[in-house]
């Protein structure tokens, strides 16, 4: 989160018109991202969305007056089309796992939105197979695999099926410049 928020306010402070960050996160988590903005960055401007924006009763334009904006991977599917409304300067995925279902409707919506990045934060970024990991990646680099079905024929099953260490390795140095984990 700290080092998150030191990007967002590297990028305010070399560009101080740029449009709002979006962050989502789960319910539980997004109370603390709020405080961590208060605290380590209180010169930023922090939107918590707690709840839809009909029943909040907020368009998403006077909320998107904020640096950041804070809300949760369901009210993001709820509000999808307001979301999209908005050019994010960026959207971080707090537990990103939340989207690792690259069929379900919370990782389509995340795909959707219009940000020059997109950043994955997790602890977990596979616990099933390798086609999890695909799913944040296609989010975080669309480019780097843009076939799922390639991908599962080239790297998943290979791997989970036939233990085909090359493959790995191989996998292993294509990602490592966009996966940073903690030693």
């Amino acid at each position: 989160t700290l080092e998150t928020l030191a990007l967002i306010c590297h990028a305010r402070a070399r560009d101080p018109d740029l449009g709002p960050f979006l962050v989502v996160a789960p319910t539980s988590v997004v109370p603390g991202w709020v405080s961590e903005v208060a605290r380590f960055a209180p010169g930023l401007g922090v939107e918590a969305v707690t709840e839809s924006l009909a029943k909040s009763g907020r368009p998403i334009d006077e909320l998107a007056a904020a640096d950041v904006i804070v809300t949760t991977y369901t009210l993001l599917r709820l509000d999808a089309d307001a979301y999209r409304s908005v050019d994010w300067s960026g959207v971080i995925l707090d537990e990103a796992q939340y989207v690792k279902n690259h069929q379900a409707k919370t990782y389509k919506c995340v795909r959707e939105l219009p940000a020059p990045f997109k950043l994955a934060l997790t602890g977990t970024p596979m616990e099933n197979n390798l086609m999890e990991l695909w799913s944040l990646l296609s989010i975080t680099a669309p480019g780097l695999f843009p076939d799922p079905k390639r991908f599962a024929e080239q790297y998943a099953r290979p791997i989970e099926r036939g233990g085909d260490s090359e493959r790995l390795a191989r996998l292993r140095r294509r990602i490592k410049p966009l996966v940073k984990r903690r030693t």
